[in-house]
């Protein structure tokens, strides 16, 4: 067993595998060899996985890479690398580095010294397109103040941690999840390291726009009810708003003051209600969605080989 473990996971980065193999290189430099790697290659459709075997065939290095049958996103993959790692520290980070390799240097030395049981990266900065840092610190903003206020303002992307809470994470099982959060959820004690995200040299970020939304709705609704309360608020308040409306419009009614036409107002509330109706229906889908997919039982991945470097 090695004393520390870093995790990887992949999905189109074979440009980037260079640069991997040289941070990689740095690492097993520093530590004298004592330190793995877990890959994990999340059905990437390019040639990252065979790169990797081909790459660290006849290496030194203690690792291994294991692929999945198909993608089942980042934070599965890190997952499975989770359960694979062996190090009594573990970390996590993207093999695109833009994440500085040195942060990772920083959490193991403060878990060596037993300052903390779970180490995470705060940005401070990110050389990202402006759109991209204003609805990033927007969604995170309202994050910490509806769901999670311990959550660093940028989000968390890069951490380590120590086998305790390596194995309190393992023991979640749930899909539609967010591992970043749980990470917090669990609690033990943390500490942060601030950073600035690096600009992606190269390649480009598989995390689309689609796979940015379905993160928010994982890290909203399988830690907060707070859809749901608002949900309720808002028919309280309709109600009250009805029931004024309807008091007022009896009296109009009886004054005869009312246009028995109505066409503009039968619309709008025809409109709006029927538009509320399915945005409250959508929000009690994503619930139990999430309800119906924790009692399949279906694994979170499944993985289809497993090249084991650890015996050198």
């Amino acid at each position: 067993m090695t004393t520390r473990s870093i995790v990887f996971p992949i999905y189109r980065n074979q440009a980037n595998i260079p640069s991997l193999l040289q941070a990689i290189a740095n690492f097993h430099s520093m530590y004298q060899g004592d330190i793995e790697f877990v890959f994990v290659v999340d059905g990437s459709p390019d040639e990252s996985g065979a790169l990797l075997v081909t790459e660290l065939k006849n290496s030194a290095y203690v690792y291994k890479i294991i692929f999945h049958s198909r993608n089942f996103g980042s934070f599965t993959a890190i997952r499975t690398g989770l359960e694979h790692a062996s190090g009594n520290q573990v970390a996590a980070m993207a093999a695109d580095l833009q994440e500085p390799p040195e942060l990772i240097v920083e959490f193991f030395s403060i878990l060596e010294k037993d300052g903390a049981d779970v180490v995470f990266g705060r940005r401070v900065g990110r050389d990202d397109p402006p759109l991209t840092r204003f609805l990033s610190k927007a969604f995170w903003a309202a994050y910490r103040k509806l769901v999670l206020p311990s959550m660093p303002s940028g989000g968390v992307d890069i951490f380590a941690c120590n086998r305790q809470v390596l194995e309190s994470i393992l023991s979640i099982e749930e899909p539609n999840s967010s591992l970043v959060v749980q990470l917090f959820w669990v609690g033990f004690r943390r500490e942060f390291v601030a950073y600035r995200r690096r600009e992606r040299e190269h390649g480009k970020s598989a995390w689309s726009m689609a796979r940015r939304f379905r993160y928010m709705m994982d890290s909203i609704f399988s830690f907060s009810d707070f859809p749901i309360v608002l949900t309720l608020w808002a028919g309280i308040v309709g109600c009250a708003l009805s029931l004024i409306f309807a008091f007022v419009t009896v009296v109009a009614r009886l004054l005869g003051k009312i246009d028995p036409a109505g066409y503009t107002t039968l619309v709008l509330l025809i409109t709006g209600f029927g538009s509320a109706s399915l945005a409250v229906q959508g929000i009690l889908g994503c619930y139990l969605w999430r309800a119906v997919e924790n009692t399949k039982s279906r694994p979170l991945r499944i993985i289809s080989r497993v090249v084991d470097g650890t015996s050198k």
